[in-house]
């Protein structure tokens, strides 16, 4: 990751009620995702591999 995590602009979907919320943040040819109540772990995906979980997601793969 060319920055640290806690120099990117992280988002979240406006339907995210609660505190407990799914973050992301794009950075070059990256993607990372973090939990809000664990912002110090992130899983950090290449464009490839975060098309392919979208793909997956929508297919009801997970």
């Amino acid at each position: 990751m060319s920055e640290t995590p806690d120099r990117i602009t992280w988002q979240r979907s406006l339907n995210c009620a609660d505190s407990a919320c799914a973050e992301i943040a794009v950075t070059g040819d990256s993607v990372h995702v973090r939990n809000s109540q664990r912002p110090d772990v992130v899983v950090t995906f290449d464009r490839a591999e975060w098309e392919a979980l979208k793909r997956g997601i929508a297919a009801g793969q997970f």
